[in-house]
Formats: C-alpha cells, sequence, structure tokens
C-alpha cells in the first residue's frame, strides 16, 4: 500500500503519538519511515523592549535547536528499528513550517505524510493558523492528521 512514509515531529506528546502510528502503519505496511523535524530560525526581533541578540548567540540558539531536532528524529529512528522498520532520519532548516514538509516528502518520494494536529482551538487558530491546516491545503500526497 505504502511505500515510503513521512512522519513530521516537534518532539511534543501529540507528535509523539504521531510518531507511533506512523511506526505502526510502516511495519503493517512494510513501508520505510522518513522521520522529520523542521528547525525554525532564530526570530529577530526589532519591537520596543525586545532584546536583539548578537550573531554568535542567535547561531548558538540556532545550533542548539538543530542538535535538539537531530536527538528527536534519532530517537524516531531508535523506536522505528526496534519494529525492524527502515527509517531515515531527517531534519531541514526554515521558517515555511508546511513548505518544507511538503518538499521533504516529495524530495525524499514519500506517499503518505503523518502528521499532528496542534491542538490549538477557537481564536488561537485563527490568530496563530495551522501548519497541518497548510499542509493539508496544499500537499498533493495524502496526508494523515492524528489528534
Amino acid at each position: 500500500m505504502y511505500q515510503r512514509i513521512l512522519v513530521t515531529t516537534d518532539g511534543s506528546q501529540l507528535s509523539e503519538r504521531a510518531v507511533e502510528h506512523a511506526i505502526a502503519l510502516a511495519d503493517l505496511t512494510g513501508a520505510e519511515l522518513v522521520a522529520l523535524r523542521v528547525v525554525p530560525r532564530y526570530p529577530q526581533t526589532y519591537f520596543e523592549g525586545g532584546v536583539a541578540l548578537g550573531t554568535p548567540e542567535v547561531r548558538q540558539i540556532e545550533k542548539q535547536w538543530e542538535e535538539e531536532a537531530r536527538q528527536t528524529v534519532v530517537a524516531v529512528k531508535t523506536l522505528a528499528q526496534a519494529r525492524q522498520v527502515k527509517v531515515k532520519p531527517i531534519t531541514v532548516k526554515s521558517d515555511l513550517i508546511a513548505e518544507a514538509i511538503i518538499a521533504a516528502a516529495k524530495r525524499h518520494k514519500c506517499d503518505l505524510i503523518v502528521m499532528a494536529s496542534h491542538g490549538r482551538r477557537g481564536i488561537k487558530r485563527l490568530l496563530l493558523g495551522s501548519e497541518t491546516q497548510q499542509v493539508l491545503t496544499h500537499s498533493h500526497i495524502p496526508v494523515l492528521v492524528l489528534r
């Protein structure tokens, strides 16, 4: 049914459930798994009262975020390998999360994207948007969303 499944994770409890489902689905179908975490760039603030950090500090923070992302996808790899599921852990640096997810799915020739909903409701969802909604709207690859 599926040859390659992309699962996105941010390390949250909700995304861990999506990872568990993706691993189980890959195990059942014999698919390979691509574990993805998108790392944003450090936001530069120019608003009054905001604290602007220097380039070395920003680089250090981004390096820390990249390392945390790497650890997250390596943990997915460990879980998947325990079930004999082949997995490729990848991280991508981008401020455009949804676009990065869709691009990674295309690049790795995935035929399913598995991701968690972010869990926001009401006005927060309206104001903050939804990366999941963006992926659902713009992806030509089927998307399985877990709550």
